[in-house]
């Protein structure tokens, strides 16, 4: 049986949508809140005076390996077949593929391999012996040496986390493939790779579009709010729902510079990536990411990315930060104790609940799992 109250949840970006439907698809009463004026959370997108489609926080690139997540996700909208693929613009001004890949090894160092072999045995031996590597830097230096992780991945490492390679934990680089034949695509290891044809926040109208779910916009979450409820899945970041006492969690932040380019040359990629110790970390050109083109007018638009500290950019928390000694895993593990001892009506979810970097697609997965659970234990 449901219960009499419904259940409050804090936050409308995908962690919050897909509980929503799965709780009200199971019969309960859904309030959700976001404080900022739209759904979709960071994945919100939507048209510009150029008639071009923009994530208003960066590109969203859905991708996965778990078929049923990405058939889940497929009842709220049209999903489009898309490929991604980035170049990292080296201080030369040459494009080079990115990941690195035989074609970034040959324009790096003059070679003139032809097969992954080749590449394979080049990487080998400028690889520096490291058998457990503790940090960023040593995974990259046993993988593909000095050379190639000085370039591509210490001044972008710098200007996005404020943390040499050395700081920084293996986990951030790992995301990151390292190829030795010619693939050129971010994604390649991913059988899903796919947009929403009419963008992101189409897909969390339809997701919310359920009689048992409301949404209430440009509202913060007050503790008093939990006395009218039977449960809330919250999505607000834990050390500010604790006040801070145990030490705040940092998070990196973006500054997004957006300018309007006409005559725009074609290109086959849609993110720059800066190699250089300048600000900006990388831009994405919108009309190079499928249907993204809604109204033509002969503008086109690109966004630049800057990082900074969240609290250098209204709070706004994009990134959690994981050094190589989870130093901040530690303060976050205390405010997990904290809330499963005291909150017994209370799940936090979501990236800033859990303190993790999550893929749109490990979200889904997540809160689908989170959400399943809460349902069979009440059952």
């Amino acid at each position: 049986m449901t219960p009499t109250k419904p259940v409050l949840i804090v936050g409308a970006g995908f962690s919050g949508a897909v509980h929503a439907r799965v709780l009200a698809e199971a019969g309960y009463r859904v309030d959700v809140i976001d404080i900022r004026p739209h759904i979709g959370g960071n994945a919100y997108d939507h048209v510009d005076a150029n008639g071009i489609r923009v994530h208003a926080y960066g590109p969203h690139l859905f991708h996965t390996k778990n078929k049923p997540i990405a058939d889940w996700l497929r009842q709220f909208g049209t999903f489009v077949d898309y490929t991604h693929r980035v170049r990292a613009r080296l201080p030369s001004g040459v494009m080079a593929p990115l990941p690195i890949n035989l074609d970034t090894v040959n324009l790096v160092f003059g070679t003139s391999y032809t097969t992954p072999e080749q590449v394979a045995e080049h990487l080998a031996r400028v690889a520096v012996p490291i058998a457990e590597p503790a940090n960023a830097a040593e995974y990259l230096y046993a993988h593909i040496g000095r050379d190639l992780t000085d370039l591509f991945f210490r001044p972008y490492t710098k200007k996005m986390w404020a943390f040499d390679l050395e700081d920084m934990a293996a986990a951030v680089v790992k995301r990151i493939p390292l190829r030795s034949d010619r693939t050129d695509t971010y994604f390649a290891d991913d059988e899903i790779q796919m947009m929403p044809r009419d963008g992101y926040t189409a897909v969390f109208e339809r997701l919310f579009d359920h009689p048992l779910i409301s949404v209430a916009l440009t509202t913060a979450f007050d503790r008093g709010m939990l006395a009218g409820y039977a449960f809330c899945f919250n999505a607000m970041p834990i050390d500010a729902y604790f006040d801070f006492s145990e030490g705040e969690l940092p998070y990196r932040s973006i500054r997004f510079h957006t300018r309007t380019i006409a005559d725009a040359p074609a290109q086959d990629w849609s993110v720059t990536n800066y190699t250089d110790a300048g600000s900006l970390t990388r831009e994405t050109r919108w009309d190079c990411l499928p249907h993204h083109i809604v109204h033509e007018t002969g503008r086109r638009t690109i966004t630049a990315e800057e990082p900074c500290d969240y609290r250098d950019n209204h709070r706004e928390r994009y990134y959690p930060v994981k050094t190589a000694d989870n130093r901040f895993q530690a303060i976050y593990s205390k405010y997990k104790a904290i809330a499963d001892e005291s909150l017994p009506r209370m799940s936090f979810i979501g990236r800033c609940g859990t303190y993790q970097y999550l893929d749109m697609d490990q979200v889904i997965n997540q809160s689908l799992s989170t959400a399943r659970r809460w349902i069979a234990a009440r059952a």
